[in-house]
């Protein structure tokens, strides 16, 4: 990999030969257009024009998978090819600009004419160019220390969100974060669609649940983190921020789609707060095959915005995602682009004691936050029986041991796999 540049990789689907395609998309995303223009010289096409590294023919189809105006006028026919590319750019054309450099590796390239399909599959950045970006705050050591945890622990983060995702009132939403505290859980957040309703302002809300969670901890000498969803515009999420850090919180959530680069850099650099980034709207990005980002190029980008927790759905969940994705999006957040740069992969969405043994034998790291709402909640023995069940799940996954046989001495699993186990068949 040339220090001076960056890369990107696509898959793209065309009736056309993939290798122009290939040289059309480098032109476009750097110096080029569709004809040479005044200026652009060689000596400026040496410096700052994006090279095709390689292209890879895959397969082709018979029809194609976008509906495409200009290749209608132009009466083009199939098969529609699609193939593997990759593209470098000179990290000079960009700079340590998040927004520029996403324009550089998306933006226009969606839109291209000559193409039925495209999609953004991963980055690389050369180290030294990742580190002239934001570093999460704190990441996955630092968010251990934040809830009391060792750098050294085995055990994940377990959590859950608060339910009714709408509706309750401050008051209420404490009530529920102290049973949940009693429960033994180490992590608490809002849903996504709660920030600042009219029956429970955020600024109330955060005022009640960190009085009971201080309550909580100093009675029982445990931390537990909450995620209190910010999303809004910049000055109203720093307003926000810097009232959960005066209450002694440890944790914003943003909604990053609906936020976007700008704010989220601005955000880690003006909080000492652990930022959990949800990543709610992702799907409009990645269900079509062919078209949007895969998450290990959406979690590049995101990281370079300085977040500490990424979600990445859960197995076999209640979403649309196939168990790989899903695997594959929390080993991407485990892997450093640079040292010390790894996010806390965050799994929900229909998890439950039963998912934890596929959870922890396809990502071989407890480093993860855990996010379990009915599989606590509806526990038939109560809230604390279902973290208790979570607990044990991983201890026998950590352990090598099945559920079945740790479940023999645990009757919190015992009672989770009799109880869920028929339901979610």
């Amino acid at each position: 990999m040339d220090d001076n540049r960056f890369y990107a990789d696509y898959l793209i689907e065309t009736p056309l030969d993939p290798s122009q395609v290939a040289e059309v998309m480098a032109g476009e995303q750097s110096c080029g257009t569709f004809v040479r223009v005044q200026g652009e010289t060689e000596q400026l096409r040496e410096r700052a024009r994006a090279v095709v590294v390689s292209v890879e023919e895959i397969d082709s189809v018979a029809t194609p998978s976008l509906p495409n105006a200009w290749q209608q006028r132009q009466n083009m026919q199939g098969p529609w090819r699609r193939a593997r590319v990759r593209i470098s750019f000179p990290i000079d054309n960009v700079g340590a600009n998040l927004p520029t450099l996403a324009a550089t590796v998306a933006g226009n390239l969606f839109d291209l004419g000559e193409v039925t399909g495209m999609r953004l599959l991963s980055l690389s950045l050369p180290e030294h160019y990742r580190r002239r970006f934001d570093m999460p705050r704190h990441g996955v050591a630092g968010t251990r220390k934040l809830t009391g945890q060792s750098s050294a622990s085995q055990a994940p983060l377990l959590g859950t969100i608060i339910k009714p995702n709408v509706g309750l009132s401050a008051v209420q939403t404490g009530e529920l974060v102290t049973q949940l505290c009693e429960a033994g859980v180490d992590f608490i957040k809002d849903d996504e669609v709660c920030a600042n309703p009219v029956h429970a302002p955020l600024e109330e809300r955060v005022r009640e649940v960190m009085r009971r969670v201080r309550a909580y901890q100093d009675k029982s000498g445990r931390r537990v983190m909450v995620a209190f969803n910010i999303t809004d515009e910049l000055d109203a999420m720093r307003r926000h921020a810097d009232l959960v850090e005066r209450e002694g919180g440890s944790c914003i959530m943003v909604g990053l789609n609906w936020c976007g680069f700008s704010a989220l850099q601005s955000l880690r650099r003006s909080s000492g707060l652990a930022i959990h980034g949800h990543r709610n709207g992702f799907g409009m990005m990645s269900r079509q095959p062919a078209l949007g980002m895969s998450f290990s190029a959406y979690q590049s980008l995101w990281r370079l915005s300085g977040v500490d927790h990424l979600h990445v759905h859960g197995l076999d969940g209640k979403f649309s995602e196939f168990n790989d994705e899903v695997v594959q999006s929390a080993r991407d957040c485990l892997t450093p682009m640079a040292p010390g740069d790894e996010v806390m992969p965050v799994f929900s969405s229909g998890q439950w004691a039963g998912t934890v043994p596929a959870t922890f034998a396809a990502v071989n790291s407890t480093d993860v936050i855990f996010l379990s709402g009915g599989g606590i909640l509806a526990h038939p023995d109560g809230a604390a029986a279902g973290v208790a069940s979570l607990r044990q799940a991983w201890e026998a996954a950590r352990d090598g041991v099945s559920l079945q046989e740790r479940a023999r001495r645990s009757p919190e699993l015992q009672h989770a796999l009799d109880f869920f186990g028929p339901r979610l068949k």
